[in-house]
């Protein structure tokens, strides 16, 4: 398999990828970032994988069921055709709680003849390190390893154990499953109990998708986007994760590999600013409560990343046992850049708060908490925007003074001036006013490049950057501003390469980047259409658009030459600023607006 041809199922626990043809490659239970029980993704030989072999005769086709998370892959040959259906429970239960156990379940339903297959059931625990053995037991098939720690999980199947275990042909002549789980049941599932789970975690989605905002265009492609954001949120602590997996280089053969199964400030309020701004409201204020928790005390600065439980420290390690992505070097988890400063990051969560406050002023609780939170942040701007940052891309070497990380400062001090307004603490807009001033004219001078034309990357720089093009986002600097525009003319010559985008071209501590980072693309995507370039935008966002895998999703980059998927899969980055661009060549159906205006 050359792309990242692969279906993400999940349940806001963990998550799983399932192949074109049908087998897991990918899942950690009983959270996402814990240790993989398949890992085939990351070592064809030894990383463990869950599948099913059919003759040549099969054609295999895949798609999700429409508005869900419910992942369909059908194998037909002439009169003979199944199909499974891949999904992790999720639905709600009694006091608004939902069910969602650590369980991947594959309900194999009978469409026509005897279709007959053989199970690959292949567990690696614990990443693959040592020996898992499996044994077929009265209820169920147990696999486990002791090697590096005590781990097991539990195969409950309407087929016969030994056939599954041994791979021997199976004929289907009804409906059947397979539930792999965490944990022992204390009631072992039946057909029956499977097939009500199924149709409880669709109701769940088709709930979850019919209060998503409809549009008159790319809704199918915004509802998909939607809700694999909504894949990778973590719903106990309201974490978001950056993308499912680890260690999917940005390139095949290079070392930029890194663990992206955590929370990075930056990503999630991206993220939470888009989804709430179509229609959900509860992943906003659980996001908000994993902030809050974060700040206990009031001089507290933020990481920029944290682990889905709030975990500070984290840890960075090489499984050098993995071969790694087609032979990609070194498998990382853990990730050592939760160490770095970037000071961009209060600003894009100074954006979130406002935009909240501004747009569920009644809803929003822990209000003096948030007011708390916005003056920590604006003490630690007035202390710091002055320093030298990593940046939003995370150099490894020297600190740089990036224009990015200073607009975000810039920003911070915007909206906390907004928020301020909103809670008519006027005494603090007349002392911090004067300090946004200040950050805006010192951008303005020290970040414009007179020979290029243009805003920089970093202070007294000539190299392009496309961050850059958030000036207008954020709104440091109007659309029809002749700097902005000429900004984003020079990232288009500089850092173009047929549609798509790099994310700089000087080197970095890996060398030259060699290929596009996704989100940039849709970055310059949206800058265009700011400002009048409305028909060159949308051909660009169709083209682009034809880059992602059969089921639509994106993962961190593309590379230039063959428009393979690259980097870690699917990336809520791609996706949310999909969802972004997708948005600004459409309006929301009548109906949307008639449901928001109830909900007010």
């Amino acid at each position: 398999m050359d792309n990242l041809d692969y279906g993400i199922i999940g349940n806001c626990k963990s998550a799983a990828l399932i192949s074109k043809s049908g087998s897991t490659d990918w899942c950690c239970l009983p959270e996402f970032d814990s240790a993989s029980v398949f890992a085939k993704l990351l070592d064809d030989e030894i990383g463990g994988s869950f599948g099913f072999t059919v003759n040549d005769s099969y054609t295999i086709e895949q798609h999700y069921e429409l508005n869900t998370c419910i992942l369909i892959t059908v194998f037909t040959s002439g009169d003979d055709s199944f199909e499974i259906h891949d999904f992790m429970p999720r639905y709600r239960i009694q006091n608004g709680k939902h069910h969602a156990p650590p369980e991947l379940i594959r309900f194999v339903k009978l469409i026509s003849g005897s279709p007959k297959f053989k199970v690959d059931y292949n567990p690696k625990l614990e990443y693959a390190r040592g020996e898992t053995k499996t044994y077929i037991k009265e209820h169920f098939i147990a696999s486990l390893t002791r090697e590096v720690k005590f781990d097991t999980v539990f195969l409950y199947t309407s087929y016969n154990k030994k056939s599954v275990v041994h791979q021997k042909e199976i004929t289907i002549n009804e409906d059947g499953f397979f539930l792999l789980g965490y944990n022992e049941k204390i009631i072992p599932p039946n057909i029956e109990k499977v097939f009500m789970e199924l149709e409880r975690t669709r109701i769940y989605w088709l709930d979850w998708s019919e209060r998503t905002s409809t549009y008159q265009k790319f809704d199918s492609e915004i509802k998909r986007s939607a809700l694999t954001l909504k894949l990778l949120s973590y719903d106990k602590t309201g974490a978001v994760l950056a993308a499912a997996t680890t260690s999917l280089p940005e390139a095949i053969g290079e070392e930029r590999n890194w663990d992206y199964r955590f929370c990075w400030i930056r990503d999630a309020s991206m993220v939470i600013k888009v989804v709430s701004e179509l229609g959900h409201k509860n992943i906003a204020r659980r996001y908000l409560n994993f902030i809050i928790d974060l700040m206990p005390d009031k001089d507290e600065k933020l990481q920029i990343m944290y682990g889905i439980h709030r975990e500070k420290k984290l840890t960075e390690e090489t499984l050098d046992h993995l071969a790694g992505y087609k032979g990609s070097k070194p498998v990382r988890v853990g990730n050592a850049a939760y160490e770095q400063v970037q000071n961009d990051m209060y600003g894009i969560l100074m954006d979130v708060i406002y935009n909240l406050i501004d747009k569920f002023p009644i809803e929003i609780e822990n209000g003096e908490e948030l007011w708390g939170i916005t003056k920590g942040i604006v003490w630690i701007v007035e202390k710091h925007w002055q320093e030298a940052d990593k940046g939003i891309w995370e150099f490894r070497s020297e600190d740089k003074h990036f224009t990015f990380s200073k607009v975000l400062c810039w920003t911070a001090m915007d909206r906390a001036i907004k928020v301020a307004d909103k809670l008519n603490k006027q005494h603090k807009i007349e002392k911090w006013k004067p300090l946004a001033d200040k950050i805006k004219e010192d951008i303005m001078e020290n970040a414009w490049n007179e020979e290029k034309q243009a805003f920089t990357q970093s202070y007294g720089s000539e190299h392009m950057d496309a961050s850059v093009l958030l000036m207008q986002s954020y709104g440091f600097i109007e659309a029809k501003h002749q700097k902005y525009i000429s900004t984003v003319m020079a990232v288009e010559k500089d850092l173009c390469n047929e549609g798509l985008l790099y994310r700089y071209t000087n080197k970095d501590d890996f060398g030259k980047p060699s290929s596009s980072f996704t989100i940039c693309t849709f970055w310059f995507i949206n800058s265009l259409f700011k400002i009048g370039e409305e028909e060159k935008a949308l051909e660009h966002f169709e083209r682009v658009l034809c880059y992602g895998n059969h089921l639509g999703l994106f993962s961190e980059d593309i590379d230039f030459d063959t428009k393979r998927l690259l980097g870690n899969f699917p990336q809520g980055y791609s996706h949310l600023a999909l969802i972004e661009c997708a948005v600004n060549f459409s309006e929301k159906t009548e109906e949307s607006v008639l449901r928001e205006e109830m909900r007010k």
